[in-house]
């Protein structure tokens, strides 16, 4: 173990490279959100401090992320730009966290295909690139990336240049700084600081972040409105799953680089503090965000106090640096903002697209072009349905049914004419069941039977479906005059029993094939 001064040096640096990492993210999002620059720092602040000390992850820095500015503009465009309506949504979204949290919820994430996120993150990442092309050309940003696509031909007839000529030395910077010297330097901040300077030394004409103020937040209730309800019922909800997605991968991240094991319930439970937090100062809501988290442990961060530093830096920095910030163009926070967007994007899945199943591939375009065109909710909805309906195709393709005729059994000694032994293989549930139900049901056309097993020994478990599915193949023989009996696992026999199904009864249903082919009738 590290001696104490190690490891409290590494959180100063974490921390500090952290903090200062962030000031810039904070600041682009705060203005992409629509709720003013200051959002974005005070909810930087607030999350990453309660996260920190709460959260279940040691080292991992909170605070607004693209996903989770993107909702939040969007929610603030349908409730028609009521900032302190918004802040109901974001109320809800803390208390879903807290739910999640105390429903022991946090390990689900990993249930979420993989596809459905990819697509998801892709989309959001596609969103923040077309609405930050906008204030890249001097102009102010659209509220959705429809209404961006539709405006930027007639944008790009009226480019102020000297923002163009900011924001292409943003990008310049934020993509060509060595990773030598942004592992001490962030490239976000060196190109927020030269270009800043460089628009005030020339006296640039472009838009700027304008008056900001240097106090503290102030404590404030959300508003309250029973007819939009459900609009802000389903916006917190999306808020609460997203920023709970986006925590917990970031934890995994975190896990995997530091060898250590996140507690993603208490982690759901310091997100959902902190946001709720943010709903009464004004804040916007985040979550764990990954590149922060990263650059925090690689400069030497390695416990919650490189977390709450990182808090403190952004505090000091909004009391001391907000009269300067005030002068910070729009333009190079878009360059800014589009390096986010172009790191969110999930190139890895698209290289892979050769290799991927197609129906897998399908699910991604599906969500990312939803996300992008649609609504979020939407989005994860219909790519996790998609998924469960493609899980459900595949696992009922494994059900299978064949039968042997005339089957001899060692142990009793004689040939078993007319008996047909159906063995029933795969998981049988309410994918299967039908098209085992047709099978089934076919084999009694077949000439010289008199007797029907059904040998489901290798069937682990019954559902509902499962269930009637027998109880309707037992009344399908018996009523051609056949003798069936069924053969299952001991704890299967009990269930078939106790469901008080109309055609299966104790004398049909045993655990060993030999007793039920000695069952026959003479």
């Amino acid at each position: 173990m590290k001696p104490n001064l190690t490891r409290l040096a590494g959180d100063l640096a974490g921390g500090l490279t952290a903090g200062i990492i962030a000031l810039p993210l904070a600041l682009a999002f705060g203005v992409a959100s629509g709720a003013g620059a200051l959002a974005g720092v005070y909810g930087a602040i607030t999350l990453g401090l309660v996260a920190a000390l709460l959260g279940g992850t040691r080292v991992q820095i909170s605070g607004p992320t693209g996903p989770m500015t993107i909702v939040f503009a969007s929610a603030l465009t349908l409730l028609g730009n009521n900032l302190s309506l918004v802040m109901l949504v974001v109320l809800v979204a803390g208390l879903f966290q807290l739910l999640l949290a105390a429903l022991r919820a946090g390990a689900l994430v990993r249930f979420i295909p993989y596809p459905v996120i990819s697509g998801f993150m892709t989309g959001i990442g596609g969103i923040i690139l077309v609405l930050q092309l906008a204030p890249l050309l001097g102009h102010s940003a659209a509220s959705a990336p429809l209404q961006a696509l539709l405006l930027l031909p007639q944008q790009l007839q009226t480019i102020n240049l000297q923002a163009l000529l900011l924001g292409g030395i943003t990008l310049l910077l934020v993509f060509l700084t060595p990773a030598s010297i942004s592992r001490w330097l962030p490239s976000p901040l060196i190109a927020l600081v030269i270009c800043t300077l460089l628009s005030l030394h020339f006296a640039m004409d472009v838009p700027v972040i304008g008056s900001l103020s240097t106090a503290l937040p102030e404590f404030q209730l959300p508003s309250f409105a029973l007819d939009q309800w459900t609009l802000i019922f389903t916006l917190g909800l999306t808020l609460a799953v997203l920023g709970s997605i986006d925590s917990l991968l970031t934890s995994l991240v975190a896990d995997s680089i530091t060898h250590t094991h996140h507690q993603p319930n208490r982690e759901l439970m310091g997100q959902g503090l902190g946001n709720l937090l943010c709903a009464f100062i004004g804040g916007l809501p985040g979550a764990g965000a990954t590149l922060r988290t990263v650059v925090n442990v690689k400069a030497g961060g390695n416990s919650r106090l490189s977390g709450v530093i990182h808090a403190l830096v952004l505090l000091g920095l909004l009391l001391g640096l907000a009269p300067l910030a005030e002068n910070i163009p729009l333009a190079v926070l878009a360059g800014i903002l589009l390096k986010v967007g172009v790191d969110i994007l999930d190139g890895r899945i698209f290289r892979m697209a050769k290799v991927l199943p197609r129906s897998e591939f399908a699910i991604l375009l599906t969500v990312l072009l939803l996300t992008f065109f649609t609504d979020l909710v939407i989005a994860v909805t219909a790519g996790v349905i998609l998924a469960m309906g493609i899980v459900t195709w595949r696992l009922a393709q494994q059900a299978q049914v064949h039968f042997d005729a005339n089957h001899e059994l060692p142990s009793l000694n004689r040939q078993t004419e007319g008996v047909r032994i159906l063995h029933i293989k795969g998981p049988l549930f309410f994918g299967s069941t039908s098209h085992l139900l047709d099978r089934i049901e076919a084999v009694d056309e077949l000439l010289d039977t008199r007797q029907i097993i059904l040998d489901c020994r290798k069937i682990q478990l019954l559902d509902a479906s499962a269930l009637l599915m027998l109880d309707e193949a037992v009344a399908h023989y018996q009523q051609r005059g056949l003798n069936v009996e069924l053969v299952v696992r001991p704890h299967l026999r009990n269930q078939l029993l106790e469901a008080r199904l109309p055609h299966i009864h104790a004398d049909l249903v045993f655990t060993h094939l030999d007793q039920a082919v000695q069952n026959q009738p003479t």
